[in-house]
Formats: C-alpha cells, structure tokens, sequence
C-alpha cells in the first residue's frame, strides 16, 4: 500500500507509513529526549521502526496544523505528548508503521498481519460469546484481536485482559465497525466504536474514546 495521511476530523488524524530507514535529517523534528531514545536503539529493525512511526505522527499533527511536541511513554507504556496537550497512540507491523492524534479524546491504534496461527491461540484472547459468532477465518480472527489492542490503547491502562475484561459485539468479517466495552474493572462501561480497514494481508483499526 501507499503512504496515507487522513484527517479524521477536524480534531484527529491519522498516519500510516511505509517502514524504512530514515536520515537524520528528516528527524530534526524529534525532541532531545527522543533524539536520545533513538539513539539508545541498537536493533537496525527497531531504529526503523521506532523512527518511522515518529513521522507518522508528525504527519498527522501537521494535518491538524499542530505543533510537534514530542512524546514519552509513561508508567503504563502509553505514549504521553511532553506539552500534556492531545492524545496519541502508535503502531506498527512488518512493513509498515501508523499513528492517530485526537486533540481532545484518547484514542488507540493496531495494525497486524493476517496469519493462520491466530485461529491457533483465539482461546488466549477471545470470550466464549466470541467464539461462537467468529467464523474460523483468520481475517475475522484478527479483526478481533486487533479491535481490541486498540480499545486496550484508548483505555489507556494496564490489568486489562483481553479475554476477561474486553468484550465486542457480533460483528461480519466485511464490516468497517466494531463496537465493544470493557467490563469488570474500574474503566468498564465505557462503549468503543473500533474503526476497521483490511489493507491487502494486515488488517487496521483504531478507536477514538
């Protein structure tokens, strides 16, 4: 696939970009802090990875004529803005690497690669409400998977399981929605509606709260 960059609204964007190696130059845009980070990163693999993403949310801020403010992961491992302004979540899968910015509202992001050993572990993750309606497809199977890391994302905490705590409606394997909730924690109750898109073999989703 191309490089994208979407505007959602006009408060929230999105990203996807093709992993590659980047010069150094194109990354003048990161703060000191990630200037250290990236440095700090000795995996060529990652370096690419971890870089490209950054310019996928320096492409979805530039939609949104904001500013780059650059970015930390905090103690529950999500993505925090350094000027506490926004919401951000990030991902990436072999080949390519995506980002989401909403100004008021967290939000969550998943890519993943559709692969057949998914139906091969759907028990870890998925309740028994969901394995009765999912076909054994591994493109219905991954939708799954992935609408709910993006809620885990959007939530924004940790102890959340996904098997336990997350549940999604009954949904078709060519739907573009998916909604679901968490229940049985101090964050349930709260309804997502999980964005989706099959990109040829990965399948994106992301959720705004």
């Amino acid at each position: 696939m191309q490089t994208k960059i979407e505007k959602i609204d006009s408060s929230s964007a999105i990203a996807l970009k093709i992993i590659e190696d980047q010069e150094m130059e194109a990354l003048d845009f990161l703060s000191f802090r990630e200037k250290l980070s990236f440095a700090n990163i000795s995996h060529h693999e990652k370096k690419k990875e971890w870089a490209t993403a950054r310019i996928a949310i320096y492409d979805a801020l530039n939609q949104l004529n904001e500013p780059y403010p650059g970015f930390f992961k905090d103690e529950h491992g999500k993505s925090q803005s350094m000027n506490g302004r926004g919401y951000v979540s990030l991902s990436h899968t072999p080949g390519l690497a995506g980002a989401i910015y909403h100004r008021d509202q967290p939000v969550g992001i998943d890519m993943d690669l559709i692969r057949e050993k998914i139906l091969r572990i759907g028990f870890r993750f998925l309740d028994a409400a969901e394995l009765d309606f999912l076909e054994k497809d591994p493109v219905h199977y991954t939708m799954a998977w992935s609408a709910k890391e993006s809620i885990f994302k959007c939530q924004g905490k940790r102890g959340v399981s996904f098997r336990e705590n997350i549940l999604l409606e009954p949904f078709d394997v060519n739907t573009s929605l998916i909604k679901g909730r968490i229940r049985g924690t101090d964050f349930a109750d709260h309804h997502y509606t999980v964005q989706v898109k099959n990109l040829e073999n990965i399948i994106l989703t992301y959720t705004i709260w």
